[in-house]
């Protein structure tokens, strides 16, 4: 049992797969849906293009309301500011059913630089 947030983001981080900021930005974001999972205050300081900005506090409820996530075969990339965040987010996705889910490494910071 994980005793420290770095040890639960570890044990998220061996159970997702993580994508390169280089693989991310090769992917078709007609068909791959890219979800922030920031504050709203974070992801309006910069974001994405055409990510879904669901908070990680409230994934869980509104991943569901989310029409571009109805199909949950569809490719999803998690991120959130380093990759903490985001790493908990996939592994929650895939829980709940998501069968395409990545995590973006490093984050929006290392997508940004």
């Amino acid at each position: 049992m994980p005793t420290t947030i770095e040890e639960l983001v570890g044990q998220a981080k061996a159970a997702i797969t993580e994508i390169s900021v280089a693989d991310a930005q090769k992917l078709d974001t007609e068909k791959t849906v890219f979800v922030d999972v920031r504050e709203p205050a974070e992801w309006q300081a910069g974001t994405i293009n055409s990510a879904l900005c669901i908070p990680r506090g409230v994934l869980e409820w509104k991943c569901s309301d989310e029409t571009r996530l109805a199909d949950k075969s569809v490719p999803v990339v998690v991120y959130c500011k380093s990759g903490g965040r985001s790493a908990l987010a996939a592994q929650t996705l895939q829980q709940l059913g998501f069968s395409d889910v990545k995590s973006l490494a490093g984050g929006y910071q290392a997508w940004s630089e």
